[in-house]
């Protein structure tokens, strides 16, 4: 039994041993400068200006892109958020609110949901852009929101599905 716990010991100070003369042997200084440089201000600008040329491209072609969907295939898309909104007239809040009606309303103003903070003092009415733009990435587009979906990336799938909450409206909004 002596013999088996030395042997272990043995090997494991060996290894350790090994390690730490190897790491002194092979001791590679870190340079100054890296050798791929990156602009940080060069990259950071461009990107913020792809982003906001993105947005407004997205913004500016929404009423182009429901040439392109049905409100079917925004039925099918919708799917995705039945699992926290319901949108039947009459139908009542799940996870998040209702949304019969969303497009012409002022957002946060659903009377018998609690809605973050956020979305409260956001305050702006639901227009095509502007769910568009929400669609797109919820959590940036209102800062503090509590919807944790990721957003529709797909401009396709955002047109079809606000032409299919624009169907599911008392009042629907032109779309011309």
């Amino acid at each position: 039994m002596n013999k088996i716990i030395f042997s272990i010991v043995l090997a494991i100070i060996l290894v350790l041993g090994i390690n730490k003369i190897t790491d002194a042997i092979y001791y590679v200084e870190k340079p100054e400068k890296s050798a791929y440089q990156i602009e940080e201000t060069t990259t950071v600008a461009s990107s913020t200006n792809t982003e906001a040329s993105s947005e407004d491209k997205s913004a500016v072609n929404i009423m182009t892109l429901f040439a392109l969907t049905t409100e079917n295939e925004g039925a099918k898309i919708f799917k995705k958020c039945a699992a926290c909104h319901s949108i039947a007239e009459g139908g009542g809040n799940k996870i998040g609110p209702a949304l019969w009606s969303v497009l012409g309303r002022k957002a946060g103003s659903v009377s018998d949901y609690k809605y973050s903070k956020a979305m409260v003092a956001y305050g702006k009415v639901w227009t095509f852009d502007e769910m568009n733009g929400f669609l797109i990435k919820p959590k940036e587009w209102v800062k503090g929101t509590k919807m944790s979906f990721a957003g529709l990336k797909n401009e396709k799938d955002r047109a079809a599905v606000i032409l299919y909450m624009n169907k599911n409206n008392s009042n629907p909004l032109p779309v011309n």
